[in-house]
């Protein structure tokens, strides 16, 4: 491992890399930039935290993965859909939105009623599970779990979650109907989505407590559903050596526990390009290229 020449690549191609860290066997082995002092946009790996979050449901058996989504949802709104809306939402279950494999959705929720608004989105062939990326399940997902736990989600997940991995006041958004946006708009530091990372790397113990079961975190970041990056387990992205927690311009967290390693960063670089990453694999010897 060449920590080092990894950092100089970032500072020579003006990478805009806020920070890194690097962990082995569970241990913080080396540090760049700013890593605990400032929160920066983690984007879509709030969709993690929402899958956390739907695995402590699981838990406590107050969610069932395989029942319709739509068991979930207040029942006044629901009572509004049209009868061929609620037949095609009665056939989307918790899990199918968990991993992506409902065709048809927006890339986001719009309106005064994100909630309305995604539960008339027209679903042609409902039955077809292939992989299709959108805000829409992690949002409904996060509902779901307000009214599965009766309980606001942010204010569960600081007690279950946030407070037990030393997380203070991470940033969040809220949609206009109130509830938790469990798709994106949340704020960490790097340190921060660390502990996330390290508490799937340890199956689902954190400093020695189990915060989530075992069963959960080996179907969460298994391959559920096939997708051009190779899999996608339960809003977590899969490879052949481990899996990551991924926000929109390269917020990632790499978690490879065949390697006994996970690194960390968060950047802003709104390009397609793999430069950072293939920097990684060359100085750190991820496996992922």
């Amino acid at each position: 491992m060449h920590f080092e020449a990894f950092v100089e690549d970032i500072r020579t191609n003006h990478w805009n890399v806020h920070g890194v860290e690097v962990y082995e066997n569970g241990r913080l082995l080396h540090r760049y930039g700013d890593t605990d002092q400032s929160r920066f946009p983690i984007y879509s790996a709030t969709k993690t935290i929402t899958s956390v979050a739907a695995g402590m449901a699981f838990d406590r058996r107050k969610i069932d993965l395989n029942k319709s989504v739509l068991y979930y949802l207040p029942e006044e709104t629901v009572g509004q859909m049209s009868k061929a809306q609620s037949a095609v939402f009665s056939q989307i279950t918790i899990q199918r939105l968990l991993t992506m494999s409902v065709s048809g959705f927006p890339f986001r929720p719009e309106g005064k009623s994100f909630l309305n608004y995604s539960l008339s989105c027209p679903i042609e062939h409902v039955e077809t599970r292939t992989f299709h990326y959108s805000n829409i399940p992690a949002y409904l997902v996060g509902v779901a779990l307000t009214q599965a736990l009766s309980q606001d989600l942010f204010q569960f997940l600081s007690e279950n979650l946030f407070a037990p991995l030393h997380i203070i006041d991470p940033v969040y958004t809220r949609c206009p109907d109130g509830y938790f946006y469990g798709a994106s708009g949340m704020e960490m530091s790097v340190h921060d989505l660390s502990q996330v990372g390290l508490l799937l790397y340890n199956g689902g113990v954190y400093e020695g407590k189990r915060i989530l079961s075992e069963e959960y975190v080996k179907a969460a970041t298994g391959v559920r559903q096939m997708n051009r990056e190779g899999g996608y387990g339960y809003f977590i992205w899969k490879y052949r050596d481990g899996f990551s927690i991924n926000g929109k311009w390269k917020q990632k967290c790499y978690i490879l526990p065949e390697k006994r390693l996970m690194i960390t960063y968060l950047s802003h670089i709104e390009d397609d390009s793999q430069d950072l990453l293939e920097s990684m694999e060359r100085h750190i010897g991820t496996g992922l290229c």
